[in-house]
């Protein structure tokens, strides 16, 4: 069964932690010095906060898959949208290992769909690609947020 993914750049984490665990009635599932996530069930997403990205409010929006063959079903439906993909395959980013691809809607909204192998001790890189040209808007990479997809 698919998530959805919501990640959100604050500019004071521990305070925002207290908030949005408050607001679900949950502590985060995970807990960094720079990063927080939660694994709701009701609703079911996947919410993520850091201190990370270079402004506050919503950094991207994702679908989180739970086998590959949800993940094969989401990259044939990206495929058929009308913008580049940036597939970035395996890849370590926000504190966990993935199989992820990028792609930019008509907005210039982020997009990542991804499989999560396995949890990692590190934040992770992420790639470093683009929004398509077509975007004015574009910014510097955090992991876990394409700013150039125009290779793709």
């Amino acid at each position: 069964m698919k998530r959805l993914h919501v990640h959100v750049g604050v500019a004071d984490l521990d305070q925002s932690v207290r908030f949005y665990s408050t607001l679900f009635a949950s502590e985060p599932t995970v807990k960094k010095n720079d990063y927080a996530k939660w694994m709701l069930e009701d609703p079911r997403v996947n919410f993520a906060i850091s201190s990370r990205p270079s402004a506050a409010g919503v950094s991207h929006l994702g679908i989180q898959v739970e086998n590959e063959a949800e993940l094969g079903e989401v990259y044939a439906r990206l495929k058929q949208a009308d913008a580049p993909t940036l597939e970035e395959g395996k890849t370590t980013c926000c504190y966990a290992k993935s199989e992820k691809t990028w792609i930019v809607d008509p907005q210039g909204v982020s997009w990542e769909t991804f499989l999560t192998t396995g949890e990692s001790i590190n934040y992770g890189g992420g790639i470093d690609g683009a929004a398509p040209e077509s975007h004015a808007a574009t910014k510097p990479a955090p992991c876990c947020e394409p700013s150039n997809m125009a290779d793709a």
